[in-house]
């Protein structure tokens, strides 16, 4: 099989070794996601931040997680124009190595109780170094795909780089889980929470191998051509920031973003840390649900990704997002109610997950890549991306914690969910049909004339 047809040409290997690059890439990426997600919400008030209250030393916790939010709108931005500038390959050789060292790093810091204020200020720096490449990792590894993919199959093959979010979920989840039931709270807080991060380490040298065997995307080499006329050498100029903020793409593309990844900082981390220092639940009780959730995307992912390819991208995005705006008061009104079973709670969070988080993210890759034109894909698909993740999961967290603290209820966290699910809604309802876009076209698909 040809992936694409001129003297740019890729077979069926060059496709799967693009696929696995993006799968592992993402996987390590959010599996940096979940563990420290999950840290920040379970443990790391105790190691880094114990002088504080509960819900304070929380808040803490999850503000030094934003701080990596902040970074990587700053890694989208330098990345991105790279990629677009000198190949996408050499810049996700790049982010894979900054994740990969910053993560295993994480697990061999010491604690507040070691060397005070130090400890969570070495935190927040290599949660920073760290986001400066995650802030193209994703879009980078989404892109490549993107350009890979035949028309027709785009949808279910870059659906890879959405499992490989949920193959990064799952396997942190679960050494956490395997972590709490192996270890009891003092051995957990002495010297169990590094094991999860040291041991990423095997994931980052699998992931580096490949990429150095990876071929630059066909779509990149042919816009890039100068040997091609019909493109007048315009794929090598930057687009700027006012022109990118005069994108009716960008903007659609944004939103999308924003409804996806605020309802993951608070679904997958906000409610996991509330259940535990809020409510007292048992701490297996978020993160078995978010484990088993994930098993169940193996199925829901690629299902989304195939029906798109069928019926298109909006029609997915909006049933998804009003399915969201829906579910979120009765979901949660069940999940932080502990006189429910544990069956049940596992249960409802299964099915907010899957539709509010999960589905949305199934789509969210090709749909921006298709959104963009050829000549900065990568770099608007990574601002976009960061963006809608810098406000709504880097401080998500942080106002889902202030406000559900004022109040002294959870309906804060129910009310953000339908607040990011209908600004998702509203950009699928106003955005373009863009499955199986020619990927060379330089224009972006909202913007375009033709």
């Amino acid at each position: 099989m040809n992936v694409i047809g001129n003297k740019n040409e890729r077979d069926t290997s060059d496709l799967v070794k693009a696929a696995v690059s993006g799968w592992l890439g993402t996987a390590l990426e959010f599996m940096d996601f979940q563990l420290y997600s999950l840290g920040a919400a379970l443990v790391f008030h105790e190691i880094f931040f114990p002088e504080q209250s509960a819900i304070m030393a929380l808040i803490l916790a999850m503000g030094t997680y934003g701080a990596g939010y902040v970074a990587r709108i700053v890694g989208a931005f330098v990345f991105g124009r790279m990629g677009d500038a000198i190949g996408r390959k050499k810049v996700l050789f790049i982010t894979i190595t900054m994740m990969g060292i910053c993560t295993t790093l994480i697990g061999v810091l010491p604690t507040y109780a070691q060397v005070g204020i130090l400890a969570p200020l070495m935190l927040v720096v290599l949660r920073i170094i760290q986001g400066l490449g995650a802030g193209a990792e994703i879009s980078g590894a989404g892109t490549m795909l993107a350009e890979y993919a035949p028309k027709g199959k785009r949808g279910i093959i870059s659906s890879l780089v959405a499992m490989g979010t949920n193959c990064g979920t799952l396997s942190a989840t679960a050494i956490w889980a395997f972590m709490f039931f192996l270890l009891d709270k003092d051995q957990l807080v002495a010297w169990g929470w590094r094991v999860p991060f040291i041991a990423s380490v095997v994931v980052m040298i699998f992931a580096i191998w490949l990429r150095m065997n990876l071929k630059e995307s066909p779509v990149f080499d042919e816009v890039n051509d100068t040997d091609e006329p019909k493109n007048n050498n315009k794929a090598t100029k930057h687009i700027s920031l006012i022109e990118m903020f005069k994108s009716k793409s960008f903007w659609l593309a944004t939103g999308l973003r924003f409804g996806q990844a605020g309802n993951s900082g608070l679904i997958q981390t906000f409610l996991a840390g509330y259940l535990v220092q809020a409510l007292l639940f048992n701490k297996s009780i978020p993160t078995d649900a978010i484990m088993f959730s994930s098993i169940v995307g193996f199925l829901t992912i690629p299902f989304l990704g195939w029906l798109s390819d069928k019926i298109g991208r909006r029609i997915p995005y909006i049933v998804l997002t009003l399915s969201a705006i829906v579910l979120a008061y009765p979901m949660l009104s069940i999940i932080v109610d502990i006189n429910h079973s544990v069956n049940t709670i596992t249960l409802c969070l299964i099915l907010i997950h899957n539709i509010a988080v999960l589905g949305l993210f199934a789509l969210e890759n090709i749909t921006m890549a298709e959104m963009f034109g050829a000549r900065n894909r990568f770099t608007q698909m990574a601002i976009s991306k960061e963006a809608g993740g810098l406000i709504a999961v880097g401080f998500g967290p942080i106002l889902a914690g202030i406000f559900c603290k004022m109040v002294d209820d959870w309906w804060p966290i129910v009310a953000m969910i339908i607040v990011y699910s209908c600004i998702g809604l509203v950009s699928a309802i106003l955005m373009p049909e863009v499955k199986d876009r020619d990927l060379a076209d330089l224009n972006d698909a909202a913007d375009s004339k033709n």
